[in-house]
């Protein structure tokens, strides 16, 4: 699969939220971290504000949701328009029927483990969804470092999706940057959010092309 990349708006400037996601032109997906202080220490977004961000862009919509209670609140984004929405494992009830409401809505269903939360027990799941999340930092804030303690799991994930045959996209998110996009890669990550690398830049589309290069090369050799 072509690398893609993910720029994650909770690094944009959420008060001209249209125009910071119309400078990733050249990305992907849209990221959208959505938190609620409950999951997580911080609050973000909810689904107005995704349903009116899916107004303004033609980019696909990737929606993080890092919440209690997905389990109630997943689908509703997936009828909305968001073209992935994730959920964590952590916080899903019933992740198996969650997830399949998900796609029936018509989004690609994602799950997302935590750094400290291991895959091997959630490989029955696999079949489930389009996508694994693993965490690179702890989730609740942008901004911060890698966590290189993670990239065993990003291995041992590739291997359960290459060991099944699936067609499932191993994402990666946290301290995504210049400097650690290719040993994610190299480690069998394809889908790469990027949040503070991608807007602390002066060119944002620039820094978005840059990333996918380095991860691309990588991945060619892999």
């Amino acid at each position: 699969m072509a690398v893609q990349i993910a720029p994650s708006i909770l690094s944009a400037d959420f008060a001209r939220l249209a125009d910071e996601v119309a400078a990733i032109a050249d990305a992907d997906w849209v990221h959208v971290d959505v938190m609620d202080n409950h999951f997580v220490p911080n609050l973000t977004i909810g689904l107005p504000v995704v349903e009116a961000l899916l107004k303004t862009t033609t980019l696909p919509v990737d929606c993080h949701l890092m919440i209690e209670d997905p389990d109630r609140w997943a689908p509703g984004y997936a009828a909305a328009g968001a073209a992935s929405v994730t959920i964590h494992v952590e916080a899903a009830s019933a992740p198996i029927r969650t997830l399949r409401e998900i796609r029936s809505a018509g989004a690609r269903a994602g799950l997302a483990l935590n750094p400290g939360t291991a895959v091997d027990p959630y490989a029955d799941l696999l079949s489930e969804i389009d996508m694994l999340l693993v965490m690179t930092v702890e989730p609740g804030f942008g901004g911060q470092r890698f966590l290189d303690v993670v990239l065993p799991k990003v291995r041992r994930a590739r291997e359960l999706i290459k060991g099944r045959d699936l067609d499932v996209w191993l994402q990666v998110d946290g301290g995504v940057n210049a400097g650690t996009i290719e040993r994610c890669a190299e480690a069998g990550a394809d889908v790469f959010v990027a949040g503070s690398a991608v807007y602390s830049a002066d060119d944002p589309a620039a820094a978005v092309r840059s990333l996918r290069e380095r991860a691309a090369a990588v991945s060619s050799q892999a």
